[in-house]
């Protein structure tokens, strides 16, 4: 296999990869599952995700990044060699791979993404800006000398950007973004109905009945949980006008973090901004009413990018054609 470049999108929640010519090549969700006792991986990806919750002592499954940054660096290292391996089996020579990091991190949270993925067998290592990164995968022309907004809600981070000639003029960076989300539904239905419930039933009742703006027919959805009072496994139905009031805050939070982000932007560039209306990507910009929300509270059109969940690797793929604009 020749060496080939890939762009990798390394998120708090889903690992996705793009390659020249072939698109995207990998969605898969950041869960390892290790044994302690041995530090042996027994799973990535998809068959650790379903262990999450569900294993015995001496098996963890953990997600080694938290909030867009490596917090276990061992286990990302171990992640990414098991995916690169994945996609392009054994190389003839070593791809060059350049993978997108949050807009506000430290040089020792970078440093700690090249290492990794050097040491997981990358030739070359390049990191791009994950708002520049969606923007160019959701096909904006970012080398003109015009004010474009992205609003990136991923899973761990919400990063916001004011981009013009090829580069970031204002940018943001707020760790609250799907897996926030999925924390405050938790909280809630404990709050509200007596029951725990685990991060992956929070996670369906977001997808299937979350909403953070007013919609015209309540939605409902039954889940399962353990009732705090006996102990017991217990069902109760849970509506998309509670779910509203569960994550109004948290929405709330990225629509002033947008807020501010355009307070601080030059006039040119606001006045741009307001033409063309502001761009949402990534996975989390997906629950329902979260475009709306943003129209209603800050006056200037939304719209979700055509593939809002891929953008981010897909723009870095592309980004490694045209290194000589980026670098």
């Amino acid at each position: 296999m020749f060496g080939q470049d890939i762009g990798i999108d390394l998120g708090t929640a889903t690992v996705i990869a793009y390659v020249k010519g072939k698109g995207i090549v990998l969605r898969e969700p950041s869960v390892v599952a290790v044994n302690n006792l041995t530090n042996e991986v027994l799973a990535v990806g998809h068959e650790a995700r379903r262990m999450l919750g569900r294993t015995p002592g001496n098996i963890v499954a953990t997600r080694p990044l938290r909030d867009g940054v490596i917090s276990d660096y061992n286990v990302t290292e171990k992640m990414l060699k098991y995916f690169i391996h994945k996609i392009g089996g054994k190389f003839l020579f070593a791809p060059r791979i350049m993978i997108c990091i949050p807009s506000q991190v430290t040089e020792v949270e970078k440093k700690a993404v090249i290492d990794a993925a050097s040491n997981a067998g990358a030739r070359k290592v390049y990191l791009i800006e994950e708002p520049i990164a969606a923007a160019i995968g959701a096909g904006i022309d970012i080398s003109k000398p015009s004010g474009n907004m992205i609003v990136d809600i991923g899973g761990g981070t919400t990063d916001i950007a004011v981009i013009s000639l090829g580069g970031s003029v204002v940018s943001s960076s707020i760790k609250v973004a799907g897996d926030k989300f999925d924390e405050y539904i938790v909280k809630y239905i404990k709050r509200r109905h007596n029951v725990i419930i685990g991060e992956r039933t929070a996670e369906e009742l977001k997808v299937n009945v979350g909403c953070v703006f007013p919609k015209f027919q309540d939605m409902e959805m039954d889940v399962r949980g353990r009732d705090l009072s006996t102990g017991l496994p217990k069902t109760i139905t849970v509506y998309s006008s509670e779910m509203m009031e569960a994550l109004e805050e948290p929405a709330m939070k990225i629509v002033e973090a947008v807020h501010a982000v355009l307070e601080k932007t030059p006039p040119e560039l606001a006045a741009d901004i307001s033409d063309k209306g502001i761009y949402m990507t990534g996975g989390g910009c997906l629950i329902d009413g979260l475009d709306s929300l943003l129209q209603d509270r800050i006056g200037i059109n939304v719209m979700i990018a055509e593939d809002a969940i891929s953008c981010v690797a897909i723009g870095t793929g592309k980004a490694l054609d045209n290194l000589d604009k980026i670098y």
